[in-house]
């Protein structure tokens, strides 16, 4: 399986990266679906499984795998509807997600996309960061993600938006304790 994966790791890369675009193409040009999606999002395991995402993207940028790094975007983006719809919402995660679903929806001008590519330069910078096996600038490139997720929701969504604090620190404690002891252990697993 090693040895297929490694043949085909950019053609495999290419079909996951291909079925990403697809499922935010899809949520971006059905309401129907997205707010299918939304509902889902509702139940906040997402919430606190998404931030995880970050450390195999991370794994397989240090293992230079196109592979795994497409099947976890792609994870990573469909985790949303992962969980069934909860039987109860808190408000504030509903105001949030109706902001966060309204924002998507609304006028999409030059700052609105400049903000949005925020979110693959993020993940091609902390890609390379660990593709070149910088520890400090690939725990500092997720500070920087999970930082500006906190202040962007708290900032436009006022008090709704502070219904990411907890699973946001949560995420970002996980993965700098786990992201820190992999990359140690690969590490010294290199020298031996």
């Amino acid at each position: 399986m090693k040895e297929f994966v490694s043949k085909y790791d950019k053609s495999i890369a290419l079909i996951f990266g291909l079925l990403t675009i697809a499922f935010i193409v899809t949520a971006m040009t059905s309401e129907t679906f997205l707010s299918w999606v939304f509902e889902r999002h509702q139940n906040q395991m997402s919430w606190f499984i998404r931030p995880v995402f970050l450390i195999p993207f991370c794994f397989f940028a240090y293992k230079r795998s196109w592979t795994g790094i497409s099947i976890t975007i792609f994870c990573l983006f469909t985790s949303m509807f992962w969980f069934s719809r909860p039987e109860t919402i808190s408000e504030q995660v509903k105001m949030f997600l109706q902001f966060e679903q309204d924002w998507l929806n609304a006028k999409w001008d030059y700052k609105k996309w400049l903000l949005v590519l925020t979110v693959p330069v993020s993940f091609i910078a902390l890609g390379l960061a660990f593709w070149k096996r910088s520890l400090l600038m690939g725990l500092g490139v997720v500070v920087l993600m999970a930082t500006g997720k906190i202040v962007w929701s708290i900032y436009n969504a006022g008090e709704a938006g502070k219904s990411i604090l907890i699973p946001a620190i949560i995420g970002l404690v996980l993965c700098i304790i786990l992201i820190y002891y992999g990359f140690r252990r690969l590490e010294k697993n290199k020298k031996l």
